[in-house]
């Protein structure tokens, strides 16, 4: 079984169906399209730190984190120094990884140097792919592709770090770019950029 009915009727896939905090992101987050720059790169940051651990511990931490990298502006992140290192990594309601943390700096300072090229939001959804997938079992979910690996180069030649295909296929998959909604699934087709079937809206 792929998909669970819930007591409002509604279908979601397994990951989504107990967790009410998972639920909640399920229904109302996930897949909707992202297009500005503090979402993105609140985003692709919280994706690098989710690397090797549950997308639900990120979820329980994400507070923190909004408060330990000052609400994820770009600019605000970029200025950190080794003092805001030093205070990250003894945070305990944050990942306190040295490499995550690092790159999550280094990555806003790319950020705020891509303006001149149009700026992380025109770049990231340039990547947008022509159809979707229409999954309808996990197995059928890819977890990256074409456009993943090349969104890995395009942000990897501009100093990004920890933006692997497969890191960065599940930004897309979160932030619109493409629609993983397994079929049958009440999210499928609602983010107004694609439709069920897996065309662009």
């Amino acid at each position: 079984m792929h998909l669970i009915v819930g007591d409002d009727r509604l279908a979601r896939p397994l990951w989504a169906a107990s967790d009410p905090l998972l639920r909640d992101y399920y229904d109302r987050e996930w897949g909707m399209p992202v297009r500005d720059e503090t979402g993105l790169f609140e985003r692709l940051s919280l994706e690098a730190f989710q690397s090797g651990l549950s997308w639900s511990t990120i979820l329980r931490k994400r507070p923190a984190f909004r408060a330990a990298f000052a609400g994820f502006d770009p600019d605000a992140v970029a200025a950190f120094d080794d003092a805001d290192v030093a205070r990250l990594m003894d945070d305990a309601g944050i990942v306190r990884n040295r490499r995550k943390i690092d790159a999550t700096i280094g990555n806003a300072r790319a950020t705020v140097a891509l303006r001149a090229e149009g700026g992380l939001p025109a770049l990231v959804w340039s990547f947008q792919p022509e159809s979707t997938p229409a999954p309808e079992t996990f197995a059928d979910v890819p977890t990256q592709s074409p456009e993943s690996i090349e969104l890995s180069k395009a942000l990897k030649r501009r100093g990004f770090a920890h933006v692997g295909p497969t890191t960065m296929h599940a930004l897309m998959e979160a932030v619109g770019i493409v629609d993983t909604h397994l079929v049958g699934s009440h999210r499928r087709g609602s983010s107004g950029v694609w439709t069920a079937e897996g065309r662009r809206a």
